[in-house]
């Protein structure tokens, strides 16, 4: 069997998990649901099968240091080094021009978590087949619950181990989550994508001729270094920025999907995180991370999530709160306003 190839985008600042997330070690890089980081997750993954080639992991220079670190060893493994950030249309068109045109591409965020590695690689063969019969393929996810953060996927006529997508569906209100739960017809856009680079790089071509002209020349004019690629910076630098999703898979008359029921989580705020430690949570829901001399004492409260790195955290009755100590920085919040946290001044802070 022709191996797939993985590829791993390590991009944004995880701001919605400040404080602990920072600009200079952001999400993908911390040790948020094992010992293993997010990041090191998604390489061991696919690692010691065969089926699968040694990764690509496509970043910014200002994590590469991290990144090198964490990596370690790993037989193989190349790092692409965007010399700006233009989102995830032009990430993972690099990778695509690195590649032979009929190497299957399986892209990954570096900063989900996956309870069951052994359902992804059955969703990814699954999908690298018809990746392989020139679809776009994205996995979708299963929705469990009215979400409201995430896009959705509607499904069409059924292929080969999957669907057509009949619609892609932006981030809903409430109602109409509920609605898309209950017709059973809807999987969450989880951002995991399986690709033929040659196909992916025509459709780009098709939908944005600019960008994939600019990918091209970053790529032929860039440099290798070691086990890292430099795209030449001025071609990548005239880039406008987009999302695969809107850059071409909601612009194709070739995208699919194949289910997915893999305990998947972004990770993406606070709540959410709780949500992925829930087989640790105490009798009530509560939840206690503590690190160097840090401690949590609660009394009468219910579905409160609370980390600390020092400080001793006390509370007494309450319920679905997220209380947060990182280094000087404090953070409390509900669970249900966990998604603002980006927002917030110090969110921004390095």
């Amino acid at each position: 069997m022709t191996q797939i190839h993985p590829v791993i985008l390590c991009g944004g600042s995880g701001t919605r998990l400040w404080p602990l997330s920072r600009t200079a070690l952001p999400k993908p890089f911390l040790p948020l649901v094992s010992e293993q980081t997010l990041f090191q997750q998604a390489v061991a993954r696919v690692a010691g099968d065969d089926r699968f080639a040694p990764p690509i992991v496509v970043a910014g220079a200002a994590h590469v240091g991290l990144i090198e670190a964490q990596l370690g060893d790993t037989p193989g493994a190349r790092l692409v080094i965007e010399p700006a950030a233009k989102n995830t249309a032009p990430a993972i068109a690099l990778a695509a021009a690195l590649l032979p045109e009929d190497a299957v591409m399986l892209v990954c965020p570096s900063d989900h978590h996956i309870a069951d590695p052994a359902a992804f690689r059955a969703a990814a063969l699954a999908a690298a087949a018809l990746a392989r019969e020139d679809y776009l393929v994205s996995f979708g996810i299963a929705a469990n619950r009215p979400e409201t953060g995430y896009g959705y996927l509607m499904r069409g006529e059924p292929l080969p181990g999957g669907f057509a997508i009949q619609q892609f569906v932006e981030k809903p209100d409430l109602a109409r989550a509920e609605a898309y739960l209950a017709s059973g017809e809807y999987s969450w856009n989880g951002g995991i994508f399986a690709f033929r680079a040659g196909h992916l790089l025509a459709e780009l071509a098709a939908h944005r001729p600019e960008m994939a002209r600019a990918v091209r020349e970053a790529v032929a004019a860039g440099q290798a270094e070691g086990r890292q690629f430099h795209p030449a910076p001025a071609p990548f630098a005239a880039i406008t920025g987009d999302s695969i999703d809107y850059a071409v898979m909601e612009k194709t008359a070739r995208a699919a999907m194949v289910p997915a029921d893999m305990g998947w989580s972004d990770i993406g705020t606070w709540a959410s995180l709780a949500e992925a430690l829930a087989d640790t949570a105490d009798a009530a829901g509560n939840i206690c991370r503590t690190s160097g001399a840090g401690a949590v004492d609660l009394d009468g409260c219910e579905g409160v999530f609370a980390l600390t790195d020092g400080p001793r955290i006390s509370a007494v009755g309450l319920k679905d709160v997220c209380i947060i100590i990182s280094g000087s920085e404090v953070l409390v919040t509900s669970r249900e306003g966990a998604q603002r946290v980006g927002k917030l001044p110090g969110a921004s802070t390095p």
